[in-house]
């Protein structure tokens, strides 16, 4: 007969404003087989697990039962307390009375029956409950980082710091990401390749870091220190162990003229090339939709003018597979297309550009060498507009977030205005400024006061050219008139957004997105790094808009919650997971092709009636999540989920039919 104990937490205020708990206990003290029951202030703290140790003890407890928060908050923390008594971590059940009771009612009279009715449930429950128990699981210790920007940069090399291997897969060229694209960091205006570099010849040089850059992730199997990483390395058409990184190539390419991407389509590339001169690798990239060999079989300049011979233009494209035991997801973001916002004239006017295309202008790595120039006529701007929230917090026009850095990159662009064209006029337009970070504040203050940039609080309605001039047409709503500016330059402020293809990498990585597609983490507060699917972390600006220092801590979080993983020579599986009786199984295929975590596979077995083989369904222990979408699913009630079995969910039913048979 089973011995329960009821542990009823006050939660603060939080559960006693509205449940009277004192009286939620008492009565569940006479529910059938609890021997005990006790509430406390704060359940969760060390005292009050002291007091379910004890009681575990002295009344020789086998089940616990505790009302409290929401158990993905601390069921852990419960299951740890209970095993610290010598009894089967799975052997509690709790009742949750702050989300589902406290919480969401008014009426204390009603919402303290409703807390006793959830005891009752939970009672029922935990007296059907069976011990679980995990098992091992062997463990690969590489990582893999997606994405090569700071983000991934600064994963690498904290992972591969602790003595691990990593392999890091950049799909465009060079690692290095957006940072590399800009010419000064805020606050402090460090330059962005003198800090970002080093960390990218640290990548090159360190001997745990395998860098595949032209690269992209194909497949992902398995689970949790046993993943299988398929990745396409694209051919370059440059050996990339006789290339010596001469340049002779790419100087003598007779094709000039394509927009170079690096620089966001205001600058000219070649047909072969590297993105910036700090690339890493520095190794050249035949492009091959614009190579005249590719397109026409002539020319061959650069195999002829090749020192070391490196050009193969029969080189193909790889598929390395790699044993990963866990991945660090760092892509990155992209900037909105605001040509979606018409009243503003990107793709018409010349002179309209972004904010990452301003930076291209400002870096002396750019087309312009540094210099501030419009890109109709090469002239040096007088007037610069810069116009904040473009596609940020706009329902209608983008999204509703807002993209946290751009405050603080206009203030940073405009104060580069006034100091390279000191008689420049920079006019800000903002909704409000958003300067949350240390020493951002007092940037912002710089700009106004030290450097007279003029800042307007209000929305620009319309753009428009007349004689050879922009023209802005806002309103300025703290002075409540309307505002006209002759602009020479307009420069957007581009919401940040997911990678086009983030809703396609979550697919083969079996994690979540939320409506905008940036990646869900496991909890906003206590799992801010880990994805629902384990062994999966999130680093930087493919989660949400970041900022760089919020980028590289992030990225340490998630490199540090990698080596705690490898620390470990196993890994221990979750027991609470699905389980195919084989011998019902029908082999339908309903159960694996509704699990949203692919961890449903379908094998031959020998059918022990018949001796005939048949294929059944079988749970991969290290992938399943017991979501228990399989156990709803199948026609044959082959599918079960340990901790979830039919007995135990028939007795909360049947509790809950007793409580209101009376009505």
């Amino acid at each position: 007969m089973a011995r329960i104990g009821v542990f009823v937490c006050w939660c603060g205020s939080n559960i006693a404003k509205m449940v009277d708990v004192k009286k939620a206990a008492e009565i569940a003290g006479g529910f059938p087989n609890v021997v005990y029951s006790a509430d406390y202030k704060y359940m969760c703290s060390d005292p009050g697990q002291n007091i379910v140790k004890d009681a575990i003890r002295e009344h020789k407890l086998d089940r616990v039962v505790i009302g409290s928060c929401s158990p993905r908050l601390h069921e852990p923390t419960f299951q740890r307390c209970i095993g610290g008594a010598d009894l089967n971590p799975y052997m509690v059940e709790m009742a949750n009375l702050r989300e589902h009771c406290s919480w969401v009612h008014d009426d204390r009279e009603k919402a303290t029956d409703k807390a006793i009715d959830l005891l009752r449930m939970a009672v029922a429950k935990v007296a059907s409950d069976e011990p679980l128990y995990t098992t091992k699981l062997p463990l690969t210790k590489r990582a893999l980082v997606i994405g090569g920007g700071i983000a991934g940069i600064q994963a690498a090399l904290d992972i591969a710091n602790a003595g691990y291997p990593v392999t890091l897969v950049e799909r465009t060229p060079s690692i290095g990401g957006h940072m590399a694209q800009y010419d000064k960091t805020f606050p402090t205006l460090d330059c962005a390749a003198c800090i970002l570099t080093p960390k990218m010849v640290d990548c090159a040089s360190n001997p745990n870091i395998q860098i595949l850059s032209y690269s992209e992730v194909e497949d992902v199997s398995g689970f949790v220190g046993n993943f299988e990483v398929k990745i396409r390395k694209r051919a370059r058409s440059v050996n990339f162990e006789k290339c010596t990184g001469c340049g002779i190539c790419y100087s003598k390419c007779p094709v000039r003229k394509i927009p170079n991407e690096f620089d966001e389509g205001i600058g000219d590339r070649r047909a072969i090339y590297v993105p910036f001169p700090q690339a890493v690798p520095n190794v050249p990239v035949i492009d091959r939709e614009n190579c005249r060999w590719f397109k026409e079989e002539k020319c061959r300049a650069c195999e002829k003018l090749c020192p070391s011979q490196a050009i193969e233009y029969d080189q193909e494209d790889e598929i390395l597979t790699e044993k990963i035991g866990a991945i660090v997801v760092a892509t990155g973001f992209k900037t909105w297309d605001h040509s979606a916002i018409g009243e503003y004239g990107y793709g018409k006017y010349k002179d309209v550009i972004t904010s990452l295309q301003f930076e291209r202008l400002t870096n002396a790595s750019g087309p312009t060498e540094g210099k501030v120039a419009r890109p109709s006529d090469g002239k040096t701007p007088e007037t610069v507009v810069f116009l904040s929230c473009v596609g940020s917090r706009d329902e209608n026009h983008g999204y509703p977030y807002c993209s946290k850095v751009c405050c603080m990159y206009n203030a940073k662009q405009a104060l580069l205005l006034k100091d390279k064209v000191h008689d420049a006029n920079a006019y800000v337009f903002y909704m409000d400024i958003r300067a949350n970070g240390k020493g951002y504040e007092e940037f912002v203050k710089r700009t106004i006061e030290d450097y007279g940039a003029t800042y307007l609080r209000g929305r620009v309605s319309r753009i428009f050219e007349s004689d050879g001039k922009l023209i802005v047409r806002g309103a300025d709503t703290l002075a409540g008139v309307p505002v006209e500016i002759q602009a020479d330059m307009v420069v957007l402020a581009t919401a940040m957004e997911p990678q086009t293809d983030a809703k396609e990498m979550a697919r083969k990585l079996g994690v979540s997105t939320d409506q905008h597609n940036w990646f869900t983490e496991a909890h906003p507060k206590l799992a801010p790094v880990e994805a629902l699917t384990a062994g999966v972390y999130f680093a930087g600006a493919c989660q949400y808009p970041r900022d760089i220092p919020d980028t590289v801590a992030q990225a340490s979080g998630a490199a540090s919650k990698v080596a705690v993983l490898f620390s470990k020579d196993e890994i221990t599986s979750e027991p609470m997971i699905a389980y195919i009786q084989e011998s019902s199984c029908a082999g339908c295929h309903l159960c694996a092709s509704v699990c949203p975590f692919t961890a449903i596979d379908m094998v031959e077995v020998t059918d022990p009636r018949t001796k005939k083989p048949k294929m059944v369904a079988r749970v991969n222990a290290g992938i399943c999540h017991g979501c228990g979408t399989c156990a709803a699913a199948c026609r044959s009630q082959s599918a079960k989920l340990r901790g979830f079995e039919d007995t135990q969910i028939l007795a909360e039913i049947e509790a809950l039919a007793e409580i209101t048979s009376g009505f």
